[in-house]
């Protein structure tokens, strides 16, 4: 009976070697129908992807050469003194000396052409340094873009004309002030000329590594073709260069080793018939192996997500006492990955591991979740004292390769109560270790639905935040800065105040919600925008506006920022951001870049909460603070004890050092505002000096202080 048993079970291993050997071969058919198929894809796919590259260096080669003459045409045409000379009896002589001269040898253009505000008057022409004649060079067209460009305000125009020798291209812009003070008269026109010549089209080959570049007249076959048009949009040539053909070259390199590989192939097959037998054993052993590994973690021996689920689906079905899940993270654990490596941290994780599992007797199962948290399923009849026990495990430190290493532990525990799912009791358990490192870590947490409750609240005030920036309901409100010598209003701070029906809701509260849930960068352009919707109204005041990390550390803010000064026409010399210390240590790298953007502009930034954080004088200095803000607390202070005046004044000290203006805040009382004052602070703030007010009250206040 069992060699009957053994024979057929030789038979069928056989038959599925058989089958496994024929699948084989089929499978390595369609592969290599499939491989020579991806081969002859990926050549001609490379070929066109290459291609296209070229095409798209090319257009970006005339793109570079448009713009190099467009900007010097910029900068000659928009210039004060050049609009001066041009309305003056002294203009030709003056567009000699400038332009026409400078053509002779100049890199940047061949030509300068000034048309008269009569758009007829040939003021001066020069080529090469030598008078021409432009309607004889450059035909009608010339004086066609000359109509166009005289147009005060508008960029150059520039366009590829035909002309007696060849290709030229031409720009054309209205001469004209830097800045306009009156409506402008008609204006002379200044046109500068490049043309087209071999050399140039060597050094856009050069740059843009465009091989065999050329100008030719007409497309050429077989070859990469990008046209020239003119103002009408006619092609009047073409940019010709031959295609690498990458893809090909490659292929022609690999064609050996692919026969070879065929070759392989084929051997591999003829083996696998040789070897199918012990390969199938073999392959049992594996999925053995990996049945293991997918329900274990590799680095513990403990049991993974996967297996974890498993076992509480198990115990689910099964007729067992209720279970409770325990979760434990380490606290700690980067810092020793940071402080001796990660070979270190591993060995924690196994010492880790050991303590678990042996932990309490009623502890069925230890899982590691991944990085430093792990599982723990208990069965039975205690709980506190499983809790105290998984704490014990870490109240003495660690031992490894003569290192003393010490991490603590936060738990978060959920009991299986009534037809709770695995992965409901592992969110559970979740819930409660994030409750249990947020109070503080060390600590263990018992799951309460009061926990859902307040996610839940959470959840809501997002969707009632989300709604109050989109619809406005989060107002502005501006609180008084002062001159501390005149007593006079020089700015104001706008403030985020938001009123719902049921009472307001402190921006203690909604601003760090915002943050968490990824509003603070729509929250912070609305404040922006509204505040500066009402500062427009008070055009003698600068306006500070606070700026979340998050919001200066966003790639995409300066933009941003500009974009609304420009939208509403606010001048960004009015506008100072404020910024906490905070920013210049979690990515000063992009803070920085977004400050010098900013301030290119024109707008101002102040250090906020200067004292109560760890910004070093070096940091200042790099950041290049246009203001200085006093914390509250150094101000306060003055009131608590014999050395606040000293501490006070030597903060200020440092700011006058560094050449940085001061702003002192939370201002109450007069001896406060008299002792900051005497100490050097030429701006205060407060509500001695005034509290956040809304916009109508801020006008009616500055309509009384105008009348007295």
């Amino acid at each position: 009976m069992s060699s009957n048993l053994a024979g057929r079970y030789i038979r069928t291993q056989t038959s599925s070697i058989i089958a496994t050997t024929v699948f084989f071969l089929v499978v390595a058919l369609v592969l290599t129908g499939l491989v020579a198929h991806v081969v002859i894809t990926m050549t001609r796919s490379a070929n066109e992807i290459d291609d296209a590259r070229a095409s798209r260096a090319a257009r970006a080669a005339i793109g570079a050469f448009v713009g190099r003459l467009s900007a010097t045409t910029t900068d000659n045409a928009v210039w004060d003194d050049a609009y001066s000379a041009a309305s003056s009896s002294a203009a030709a002589d003056w567009a000699y000396e400038n332009w026409g001269k400078t053509s002779e040898d100049y890199a940047l253009y061949d030509g300068a052409i000034v048309i008269g505000p009569d758009r007829s008057s040939i003021v001066s022409a020069y080529a090469k340094g030598k008078p021409f004649q432009p309607s004889a060079f450059f035909g009608q067209g010339f004086y066609q873009q000359i109509d166009v460009a005289a147009d005060p305000g508008r960029a150059p125009v520039i366009n590829f004309i035909k002309t007696e020798s060849g290709i030229a291209l031409i720009a054309s812009q209205a001469i004209q002030p830097f800045e306009a003070t009156a409506e402008l008269p008609k204006l002379s026109t200044l046109s500068f000329y490049k043309e087209f010549t071999s050399e140039v089209v060597d050094t856009l080959s050069n740059e843009h590594e465009l091989e065999g570049l050329r100008l030719e007249t007409t497309p050429k076959p077989d070859f990469l073709n990008t046209p020239i048009t003119d103002i009408k949009g006619a092609v009047i040539g073409y940019l010709v260069w031959p295609s690498k053909a990458p893809g090909s070259a490659v292929f022609h390199q690999v064609y050996p080793y692919v026969a070879a590989a065929i070759v392989v192939l084929a051997l591999f097959l003829i083996g696998v018939l040789l070897v199918g037998a012990s390969e199938a054993r073999r392959l049992r052993q594996l999925a053995q192996t990996a049945i293991f590994e997918a329900d274990h973690d590799s680095l513990s021996g403990l049991l993974n997500r996967h297996g974890l689920l498993n076992m509480l689906e198990e115990l689910e079905n099964s007729a067992s006492s209720p279970h409770r899940l325990y979760l434990v993270d380490l606290d700690g654990f980067k810092a020793v990955n940071d402080a001796w490596g990660h070979a270190v941290g591993d060995d924690l994780i196994r010492l880790v591991s050991k303590a678990l599992t042996a932990c309490h007797p009623e502890i069925i199962a230890t899982a590691r979740l991944g990085g430093d948290e792990f599982a723990l399923v208990h069965v039975g009849s205690a709980t506190c004292g499983v809790e105290k026990t998984i704490l014990a495990q870490f109240a003495e430190p660690f031992k490894i390769d003569g290192r003393t290493i010490e991490v603590g532990a936060s738990i978060g525990a959920a009991v299986r109560n009534g037809d709770v799912p695995p992965l409901e009791l592992l969110r559970r358990a979740d819930m409660a270790l994030y409750r249990a490192k947020a109070n503080g870590r060390g600590q263990a947490i018992e799951y309460d639905p009061e926990l859902d409750r307040e996610r839940q609240r959470v959840a809501e005030l997002e969707g009632l935040l989300k709604s109050a920036i989109s619809s406005g309901a989060i107002e502005a409100v501006f609180q008084p800065l002062v001159s501390a010598t005149t007593g006079a209003v020089t700015g104001l701070e706008a403030l985020a105040r938001w009123r719902t029906a049921t009472g307001n809701i402190s921006p203690e509260i909604f601003i760090p919600l915002a943050e968490r849930c990824g509003l603070i960068d729509a929250l912070g352009l609305h404040m922006l925008r509204t505040s500066i919707e009402h500062a427009k109204s008070w055009p003698d005041l600068a306006l500070s506006v606070n700026v979340s990390p998050i919001q200066l550390c966003n790639p995409e803010f300066a933009a941003e920022v500009i974009s609304v000064l420009q939208e509403l026409d606010f001048n960004p010399n009015r506008l100072t951001l404020e910024i906490t210390e905070g920013v210049l240590m979690t990515n000063p790298d992009q803070a920085r870049r977004s400050i010098d953007q900013l301030k290119r502009v024109g707008i101002k930034f102040a250090l906020d909460d200067f004292g109560c954080g760890y910004a070093s004088i070096g940091a200042l200095r790099q950041f290049g603070f246009d203001r200085m803000k006093i914390d509250r607390s150094l101000v306060s202070a003055l009131d608590e004890g014999a050395n606040g005046a000293d501490v006070l004044r030597a903060t200020i000290s440092l700011a006058t050092a560094l050449q940085i203006p001061v702003t002192a805040e939370g201002i109450e009382t007069a001896r406060q505002a008299a002792i900051l004052r005497d100490a050097g602070c030429d701006q205060l703030q407060g509500y001695l000096i005034g509290k956040p007010m809304s916009a109508y009250d801020i006008s009616s206040r500055l309509e009384e202080e105008s009348v007295a």
